[in-house]
């Protein structure tokens, strides 16, 4: 059994995973912001093509990174853009692509699950991997009507992350016994130095570059009381399904209403008015009106969109921008475990949250550490190379 494991290829953890949808290195953040409104995922993947020969099929396609709301929101929140948020919609997309080396990394569908372990602890967050067709090749008239799409060079990709690895692993996590049952402090996984946190009280602009280190890291920003209690979080997952709107929130909030503010369910209506008079007192009008065009287009997605999508969650009811359908939400709400945690349960526990942490707490909600997919793999990565 654990000889087949270390025989699997990285392909098989790719059965079933969609084609992603590609932008352009040359497009701008507004054509960002509409591939990630059409495509109803996360982020999307970013690609430099160079297609310099007479054959449309040959050439030169690579990944050069992903772009989320995230981003999107923390390049929009600069001084110099504030004044103009629409002009900053045109600027080029790399303006936002994270500039973090080996945030993304192709990977042969051959490869084995070791060797993508090993990228992810390099500090890759997604893997990008051909999926390999069984079907009849497509012709190439409709390879030619895919390639804006989908396809780069007859290909088609998708995201491997390291939430796709835990899950894959955790069906034959009986292999790795007795490391499993094993308290998550005997192994020492558990960071300390790493921790993002920031005071309930704290303005939530004075938060934009953990949220950015956030973004980057995959670990959410811990919302801590005045004797160092965790009491929420504000997560990278929850923020990647806002709107645009939650830029009026990060300029005028503190940590804690923006936490309140970006939770399940769409901002209180009173926290939406506090922004907007908070808005009218920093005077920054350009914002304002930008944030009230935002919020227009929403409206008008929400009211075209058919009574099949109100029913799957589909719209602004379930979001505060309504990009994403409400399977996508994830809550700001902590996910905590102890230090005589097993390390089995706190995996569960991440992947039933659908978060890449699990904040460590005392009995009395004191925070005090952080267990992360990356220190999860580094266990498992050390069990398959004694295997092997």
């Amino acid at each position: 059994m654990a000889v087949r494991l270390l025989a699997n290829e990285v392909s098989d953890l790719c059965l079933g995973k969609p084609p992603l949808r590609c932008l352009s290195v040359s497009a701008t953040v507004a054509d960002a912001i509409a591939a990630l409104r059409k495509s109803g995922s996360g982020c999307v993947s970013v690609w430099s093509c160079d297609h310099s020969s007479k054959d449309a099929f040959s050439g030169d396609c690579q990944c050069v990174g992903k772009v989320s709301i995230v981003d999107i929101v923390c390049f929009l929140c600069k001084e110099e853009n504030l004044s103009s948020p629409s002009t900053a919609l045109q600027s080029p997309v790399e303006a936002v692509v994270p500039k973090v080396p080996g945030l993304v990394r192709h990977l042969e569908p051959h490869s084995s699950l070791l060797e993508a372990i090993e990228l992810i602890l390099e500090g890759a967050q997604n893997l990008v991997v051909p999926i390999v067709s069984r079907s009849l090749p497509i012709p190439r008239k409709k390879l030619l009507q895919k390639q804006n799409s989908t396809l780069h060079n007859t290909r088609q990709y998708c995201w491997l992350t390291q939430e796709d690895i835990i899950r894959y692993l955790l069906n034959s996590i009986g292999l790795f016994c007795p490391t499993p049952i094993c308290p998550i402090n005997s192994l020492g996984i558990i960071e300390t130095e790493s921790i993002l946190a920031v005071h309930y009280d704290d303005p939530a602009s004075s938060t934009l570059p953990l949220i950015s280190k956030s973004h980057i890291t995959q670990i959410g920003i811990g919302i801590v009381d005045s004797d160092g209690k965790l009491i929420g979080e504000i997560s990278p997952f929850t923020l990647d399904t806002c709107d645009l709107t939650v830029l009026g929130a990060i300029k005028t909030l503190s940590a804690g209403e923006l936490m309140a503010y970006i939770d399940c369910g769409g901002p209180p209506e009173d926290l939406v008015q506090i922004v907007k008079e908070r808005l009218e007192e920093k005077k920054l009008g350009k914002l304002s009106e930008f944030i009230d065009e935002e919020e227009s287009v929403n409206a008008y997605s929400s009211s075209s969109s058919g009574s099949s999508d109100e029913e799957f969650g589909l719209g602004r009811s379930g979001r505060s921008g309504g990009y994403y359908s409400a399977r996508m939400v994830r809550r700001s709400e902590a996910t905590m475990c102890y230090p005589w945690s097993s390390l089995v349960a706190v995996m569960i526990q991440a992947l039933a949250h659908r978060v890449s942490y699990v904040w460590v707490v005392e009995e009395d909600g004191s925070l005090t550490g952080i267990v992360t997919f990356a220190s999860m793999l580094e266990v498992f990565h050390e069990r398959l190379k004694s295997m092997a």
